[in-house]
C-alpha cells in the first residue's frame, strides 16, 4: 500500500518541479536582494527586465501596502536608482514620486538597481539591522507600469552569518533561497524574513503551517502548536475549506509591541517577548492570530469589490472596512472563547468592553461607521488630538454590529444557523463562484438572507447613521442586557494629560468643562486656585460638581488665566448582565452563541 502511494506521489511531485521550472523560465523580471550595509539599515535591490519589446517602460514603487489603509509613500527610501544594460548605462527619468521612466530602445534586457533605507518597525515596514532583515514587498520591489500580471522571481542573498528566509513565497527547487511569484499581487502580499529566526512546524487543517520567532521570546512552542492549530481548525470549519497548502507565521518580538498584518498565505505579528508566561497578555496574543488568521478569507478573498485588484499608486476607497476589519475583530475573540481559551464571562466581558468604548466616544456621534471605512485613509492612521471628539473606529464598533447580527441570526434560525453560516455563504458565492468582491448591497442581502429580516432601518441607523446602537434588542434574543452601573457623580475637567509631560493637555472633550472654558490642548497647567500643582486631574477630582476653579496656564509661553466650571462626567460605565427570568428560546441562542 506504501508503495503504491509514493507512486502518485512521486509523480505529482515531478509535475509541480516541472510547472515551477516552466513558470520560472518565462518570468520575465528577476530581483536579487542582498545586504551589503545591514548594520546601515539598507537592503540592496537588482531587478532584471528581459523580453522587452517596447522602446521605454516605466517601473513603478506602490505608495502603500494592502491591509494598512494609509499612503505610506515608499519611494522616499529609494537612493542609487540607476540602470544598465550589459554594463552601459541606460538613460532614465523620474517622471513621478514614485515612478522612473527608462529609454529601452534596442536593449532586450536591462538591470535596475537601488537601495532601500529600512529603519522602521512596524507590521508593514520593512527594518534591516545587523541580526536580521524583514522585507515588507511593496517597500521593496518595483513593478513595470502595466504588467502587474506578470510572474516574477525573487533570490535572497542572507548577509554573511544569517541563515535562514521564511516567506509564503513558493521557492523554486534546487536553487537556494529562489521564489517564484505568479504575479505582483502575489509578491507584494508574501513579506520575507531573513536571518536565524526560530522556525518551527504544525498540521492543521490540511495545512503546513511554518512559524518564524525573530529574536529572544519566552515561548512555549509546544503550547503554541496546539493552541494555534486551534484556532486555525476553528476557522477553517466557518468557511469548510482552507485556501492554502502552506502558511507562514513571522513573529517579531519586541519589549513592548503589538500589531499585525494580513496577507494571502501569511502574517507578520508584533508581539512582547515576555508576554506569553503571562495568562492574559497570552490570551491577547492568540487574539492576535485568531485575527490575522481569519483575514485568510474575509478581506483577503472575501472582500469588498474596491479592494481588488489593486491600485497601488492611490487610495482604494470602501465604505465596508467595517466588515473586512470590524467583523474579524468579533471573530478574533469569538474563535479563543471556541477554544476555551477565554470563558464565555470573558467573553462577554471584552464585547462589554467594546461597547464602553463605543459608547463613550463622542465621534461615535458625529462620524457613520461607513464614513470611517471610506475616510481610513486620512482618519484612522492619522488621528490627532480631537479625533476622539470627530471618529469612530470601525474595528470595535463593526465588532458589535457582529455581534448584534449573529445574536439575530441565531434568534430568528431559532438556534440553527448563526454569522458563521452567512460568512461561508459570502465566501463561496463571491470569491469562490464569482471571483470578485462583493458591494454594498450585495453583503447586506446576503446578512438579510440569514437574519430574515429587512435590514434597511438597521444600516440607515447604525452603519449609514449615528444613532446609538440598539444593543439590548439584540442581547435580550440570549436573556442578557446591559445597562449602567451606579455611580457617583464626579467632577471631570474633560482632558487628557500628555504621557511625557503630565501638566501639558493632549486632548479636549468635546462639551466638557475644559472645552467650554477655552481649555487647549498643549496649555501647560502650572497652578489651579493659586495651588500649584502637576497632575491636575487629581486635584479636581477633590472638588465638586459645579465649583469654579481658576486655572493659571502657559500659553505659548504667555500666562493666562481661565476660570472653569467644573461639570459631570458624560462618561458611563456598562455592564452586560443575565436577565432574571430567561426563556427556553433565549437559553438555546446563548448557548448557540457561545458554544456552551
Amino acid at each position: 500500500m506504501i508503495k503504491q502511494l509514493l507512486k502518485p506521489f512521486l509523480f505529482i511531485s515531478i509535475i509541480f518541479m516541472a510547472i515551477t521550472a516552466q513558470a520560472q523560465n518565462s518570468a520575465n523580471i528577476a530581483f536579487k536582494v542582498s545586504f551589503t550595509e545591514p548594520q546601515a539599515h539598507y537592503a540592496d535591490v537588482e531587478m532584471t527586465i528581459s523580453n522587452i519589446k517596447k522602446d521605454e517602460i516605466t517601473v513603478k514603487m506602490p505608495t502603500w501596502a494592502p491591509g494598512s489603509y494609509l499612503i505610506r509613500e515608499f519611494s522616499k527610501n529609494i537612493e542609487s536608482f540607476a540602470v544598465n544594460a550589459n554594463k552601459t548605462s541606460v538613460p532614465f527619468e523620474k517622471v513621478a514620486k514614485n515612478a522612473w521612466k527608462i529609454k529601452t530602445k534596442g536593449k532586450n534586457a536591462i538591470t535596475i538597481t537601488y537601495r532601500v533605507y529600512s529603519f522602521e518597525v512596524s507590521v508593514r515596514t520593512s527594518y534591516v539591522d545587523a541580526s536580521h532583515a524583514f522585507l515588507s514587498p511593496t517597500g521593496i520591489f518595483m513593478y513595470v507600469d502595466g504588467s502587474l500580471g506578470e510572474p516574477s522571481t525573487v533570490t535572497i542573498e542572507p548577509f554573511t552569518g544569517w541563515a535562514k528566509v521564511s516567506t509564503g513565497l513558493q521557492p523554486i527547487p534546487d536553487k537556494a533561497f529562489t521564489y517564484y511569484a505568479k504575479n505582483f499581487d502575489w509578491l507584494f502580499d508574501s513579506p520575507i524574513e531573513v536571518g536565524n529566526q526560530d522556525v518551527f512546524e504544525f498540521m492543521a487543517a490540511g495545512v503546513r503551517h511554518e512559524v518564524a520567532m525573530v529574536n529572544a521570546g519566552e515561548y512555549d512552542k509546544e503550547k503554541l502548536k496546539r493552541d494555534m492549530a486551534k484556532i486555525v481548525e476553528k476557522e477553517t470549519a466557518i468557511f469548510g475549506e482552507n485556501p492554502n497548502k502552506y502558511y507562514v507565521f513571522i513573529v517579531h518580538h519586541f519589549n513592548a509591541g503589538g500589531g499585525g498584518l494580513e496577507h494571502l498565505n501569511s502574517t507578520v505579528l508584533g508581539a512582547s517577548r515576555n508576554a506569553y508566561s503571562d495568562p492574559k497578555r497570552y490570551q491577547s496574543f492568540l487574539g492576535l492570530v485568531a485575527h490575522e488568521y481569519f483575514h485568510l478569507w474575509n478581506v483577503k478573498r472575501l472582500r469588498p469589490i474596491a479592494l481588488g485588484p489593486f491600485n497601488y499608486d492611490e487610495e482604494n476607497y470602501t465604505t465596508n472596512l467595517w466588515i473586512a476589519e470590524g467583523f474579524t475583530a468579533y471573530y478574533d475573540n469569538l474563535i479563543v472563547q471556541r477554544i476555551s481559551k477565554y470563558t464565555p464571562d470573558e467573553f462577554v466581558n471584552l464585547i462589554q468592553s467594546d461597547y464602553n468604548a463605543v459608547h463613550n466616544q463622542l465621534g461615535n456621534k458625529s462620524q457613520p461607521l461607513s464614513e470611517s471605512s471610506f475616510d481610513a485613509w486620512i482618519k484612522q492612521y492619522r488621528p490627532n488630538e480631537n479625533s476622539s471628539n470627530t471618529t469612530i473606529s470601525y474595528y470595535n464598533k463593526g465588532a458589535l454590529i457582529a455581534c448584534m447580527l449573529d445574536l439575530a441570526i441565531i434568534n430568528n434560525s431559532k438556534g440553527m444557523q448563526s454569522l458563521d453560516d452567512a460568512m461561508r455563504f459570502a465566501y463561496n458565492e463571491f470569491y469562490k463562484n464569482k471571483n470578485r468582491g462583493y458591494t454594498d448591497l450585495e453583503f447586506k442581502a446576503v446578512l438579510e438572507k440569514y437574519a430574515g429580516d429587512n435590514l434597511d432601518q438597521f444600516y440607515a441607523d447604525f452603519i449609514n447613521g449615528t444613532k446609538d446602537l440598539d444593543f439590548n434588542k439584540y442581547l435580550n434574543y440570549a436573556g442578557l442586557k446591559i445597562s449602567e452601573r451606579q455611580a457617583l457623580k464626579q467632577p471631570s475637567l474633560g482632558v487628557t494629560m500628555s504621557k511625557t509631560d503630565k501638566t501639558e493637555i493632549a486632548t479636549v472633550t468635546r462639551n466638557s468643562a475644559a472645552w467650554n472654558a477655552g481649555l487647549n490642548v498643549k496649555d501647560e497647567i502650572i497652578a489651579i486656585n493659586g495651588d500649584r500643582t502637576q497632575d491636575a486631574i487629581n486635584y479636581i477630582s477633590k472638588l465638586a460638581v459645579n465649583d469654579e476653579a481658576d486655572f493659571l496656564i502657559s500659553r505659548d509661553g504667555l500666562l493666562k488665566t481661565i476660570k472653569v466650571k467644573l461639570t459631570a462626567s458624560a462618561s458611563k460605565t456598562m455592564q452586560i448582565q443575565q436577565l432574571e427570568n430567561v426563556s427556553a428560546t433565549q437559553k438555546t441562542v446563548l448557548e448557540k452563541w457561545l458554544s456552551l
